[in-house]
Formats: C-alpha cells, structure tokens, sequence
C-alpha cells in the first residue's frame, strides 16, 4: 500500500470542499477560471487554498501575478498566502525550467505535493487540473476522494468532443459534478447547452470574450474587475459560491 496516501488524508481532513477545475483538453481558460474562482472566494472571506496541478504548463502564478513568494518549510511545505490566496505550485520545484514528465513520474510528483502540502484549515482548495483525462486526473479522484469537478469548455466542437469525454467518466465514477463553463464565447450558439444537457449535466452559462482580459493578467486586481470576471461571478451564484 502506498504510505503516503494516510499522510495526504491527514493533510486534507481540515478542507471542507475540494473543487477541482477540470477541461478534457488545453486552451480553454481553466487555469484562469481556476485562479477567478480562487480569488473570487478569498474576496468573499473564505479560507481558499489554489493547486496548480497542471505539470506542463503552469500558470496560475502568472495569471495572480505571484512572483517573489516561496513556501516554507516546517514538517512539510507551508505555502504562501497571496492575495489571500494559499498558493502551491510544481513551479516552485521546477523554476520555470521545461518539465518532460512521463508515467510513474506523474503519480509521484503528485502524491509528493499532495503528501508535502499542510494547507491547515481551509474552507476551499481549489485545484487547477492539466488537461486532457490521464494519470493526473485519475490520481486526483482516488486520492483526494471528496472532490467536487468543475468542467471548462470554449464553444468547439472539438473541445465540447474532449470536455464529453471527461464528463462521461465522472459520471461512471460517480464523481460530483458542479456542471460546465462555456468560456470564450462570442456568439449566441446554445450547441454547448443542448450537448452538455444531453448527458444530464448542468450548464452553468458563460463567460464572453474580454478583450481586456490579457491586460489584466498579472494583476489581480485588475483581474476582479474584468468583465470575464462579473460573467464567472454571476455563474458561481447559481451554485452557491
């Protein structure tokens, strides 16, 4: 039995709800709705704890405009808190350099953050997944068991045909699903809807296309006032966040 699979209970038992930011394929925002929700909650007097868990690509830290914060060591690895935000990320072990992770690498690399991370008393840990359906998000579902899955699509075709395929596992898994993000959007197409409500999820609306998101970037300030971010504001009102 793998021994650090107790110490990542232990680690969790104080987070009263995991959410995880999920997508099927690259390219659609969830790191950027992953790192919105996060702020959106500490905004709202929450204890939030972000997870960048996406090994190749790491972006939250950019995105909250994180720079020159490191977690400390003390029986584990303490994160930092920025912006009111506990943030911990594979980027603080690989300093931005290229990570050509593969297999059994993967499953280690994140039990280890898993089993390392005290993270205390949370109200929220929200968790910025890779994308694609691999090893990460199967690790994901069996060691952090009481996960709640966000899913993020654009208005593709081909990401709606990745973003499918991902529900359609947390649905054979019994896995809770909060329901899916239309992201991006720039037209009035209900294509998403009718698809997403075929596999008896729900649609949770969109966010529209911010010209002045990319300005935003980097600060998170400026990133609260954006108009993605009222878009994903009103969404998280429907299901209570």
């Amino acid at each position: 039995m793998e021994p650090r699979t107790s110490v990542i209970e232990k680690r969790l038992k104080n987070i009263k709800r995991i959410i995880a930011v999920a997508s099927g394929k690259g390219g659609v925002g969830k790191s950027l709705v992953a790192s919105s929700l996060a702020l959106h909650l500490a905004h709202n007097g929450h204890k939030v704890g972000l997870l960048d868990l996406d090994l190749y690509g790491p972006s939250s830290h950019i995105i909250l405009g994180i720079k020159d914060e490191f977690p400390a060591e003390e029986k584990g690895i303490i994160p930092p808190t920025v912006h009111g935000i506990s943030f911990m990320s594979i980027v603080y072990f690989t300093q931005e350099k290229p990570s050509p992770f593969r297999g059994v690498d993967i499953s280690n690399i994140i039990l280890e953050l898993l089993a390392i991370t005290q993270w205390g008393s949370l109200d929220f840990l929200i968790i910025d997944m890779p994308p694609g359906i691999g090893d990460e998000t199967l690790d994901v579902i069996r060691y952090m068991k009481t996960s709640e899955f966000l899913v993020v699509t654009t208005p593709s075709k081909v990401a709606m045909g990745a973003v499918s395929k991902l529900l359609k596992i947390l649905i054979e898994l019994k896995k809770p699903v909060l329901g899916v993000i239309e992201n991006m959007t720039m037209t009035d197409s209900s294509f998403i809807k009718q698809e997403v409500k075929k596999l008896n999820v729900r649609y949770l609306g969109k966010i529209h296309f911010d010209e002045t998101l990319e300005e935003a970037i980097g600060n998170a300030d400026r990133l609260a006032e954006t108009q993605a971010m009222k878009n994903l504001t009103v969404i998280l009102m429907e299901i209570n966040l």
